[in-house]
């Protein structure tokens, strides 16, 4: 896929790893469409874009108000022209004991990580099934293959994304709509609070930075994968756990235990 004057809606766009890979894409000459509910942040990003000789648009929503998928739609063309690309990257992640979370947190990863992509994912297919053609791309993680203790309904989330990736490239198997699905591991952003980076040090987990996960993003664009599994020995685990989860289990129960001390 050339980027070159591709028309791109990134959601999340003002997130760590969002506003990097807004600069990323615009330095390979997409226009990119930044969605987000903060406009003096989008303001502020658009700035840097245009800084570097980047071309931008500012989309704002909130993905938790209702018919937001229809208004992202209508906004981005309307700003746009037209929409080539859909990046699903807006995210929320707690690290917790299961049985201490709320229910309103449950509720509100479930609804940004899955409700929220999966209606904007809807309203972008038929609009490209309309156009003859289009992309989505879903920002997804380790944890969508590799149940990791303490982020039970973060993976969860992640699970259902990485499922939903596959069965909608197979239902469009016979269309011009591709699917990239991006599973990188723990990215060093202020998702993660002190806890989890405290506890991400202590257990040797390599944490990526922004920009490495953002430059494997666009060359999984720029190459049409389907999917991208970002870093070892995550990687390798997320693929054993599909084999043997027994072995895994094994592997991650020192991890479980570690990991209450920071709770």
């Amino acid at each position: 896929m050339d980027l070159r004057n591709l028309h791109v809606v990134l959601t999340g766009a003002t997130g760590g790893l969002g506003s990097v890979l807004a600069l990323s894409l615009a330095t390979q000459g997409a226009i990119v469409g930044l969605v987000g509910r903060d406009p003096v942040k989008l303001h502020a990003l658009q700035k840097r874009v245009a800084a570097q000789g980047g071309k931008s648009h500012i989309i704002v929503t909130d993905l938790a108000q209702p018919n937001m998928a229809s208004q992202v739609l209508k906004q981005s063309l309307r700003e746009m022209g037209h929409v080539d690309l859909l990046i699903n990257n807006a995210g929320m992640i707690e690290f917790t004991e299961f049985a201490a979370q709320t229910e309103v947190s449950i509720d509100n990863i479930v609804h940004t990580n899955v409700t929220a992509t999966l209606v904007l994912s809807r309203e972008f297919v038929s609009y490209f099934l309309q156009r003859g053609h289009g992309h989505l791309a879903f920002v997804g993680s380790i944890f969508g293959s590799l149940g990791f203790p303490h982020f039970a309904t973060y993976c969860a989330s992640k699970f259902a994304i990485h499922g939903f990736s596959q069965a909608l490239r197979r239902e469009l198997v016979d269309s011009r709509i591709g699917i990239t699905y991006i599973a990188p591991r723990a990215i060093a952003t202020p998702m993660n609070d002190d806890r989890t980076n405290a506890m991400w040090q202590a257990s040797g987990q390599a944490v990526d930075h922004p920009q490495k996960v953002a430059d494997k993003i666009v060359q999984a664009l720029q190459k049409d994968k389907q999917e991208l599994f970002i870093g070892q020995p995550q990687s390798f685990f997320a693929w054993l756990n599909g084999l043997a989860p027994s072995l895994v289990n094994l592997g991650l129960k020192q991890q479980a235990r570690l990991a209450k001390k920071f709770l």
